[in-house]
């Protein structure tokens, strides 16, 4: 087997994102065990904060996309539809912020970084 490297705030937003998925729909365990059994080799406690705010973020992300992914969109009216879309946009805004900063405070050089793009 293969190990890839990436960087270890993708590995951050990867384990909050399954973890949000498994209170959910607690269909990904291996998902999680795989994310979480990296994220333990490694002393994350400067930025357990921010983790907690990331999984908010997520949260509130999954919360506006749930009945879109289900097929549901007809029961909104499309200034719904964009006001999501909208409310989506800026969520993903806050948490490109946060993730840098998290990367700054483990000293990762890897930033995401948006170009003509509204979420910068």
């Amino acid at each position: 087997m293969i190990n890839i490297n990436f960087p270890v705030v993708e590995l951050i937003d990867r384990l909050a994102i399954a973890e949000v998925k498994f209170e959910k729909t607690q269909l990904n365990q291996t998902e999680v065990d795989y994310y979480r059994q990296q994220f333990d080799c490694y002393d994350f406690t400067r930025v357990q904060d921010a983790f907690t705010k990331l999984k908010d973020i997520h949260r509130m992300i999954w919360s506006l996309e749930a009945d879109l992914r289900q097929g549901n969109e007809g029961q909104h009216d499309l200034a719904e539809i964009g006001r999501r879309a909208i409310a989506i946009r800026d969520w993903n805004r806050t948490r490109i912020e946060l993730k840098n900063n998290i990367a700054e405070l483990l000293n990762c050089a890897v930033r995401e970084i948006k170009r003509d793009h509204r979420s910068e």
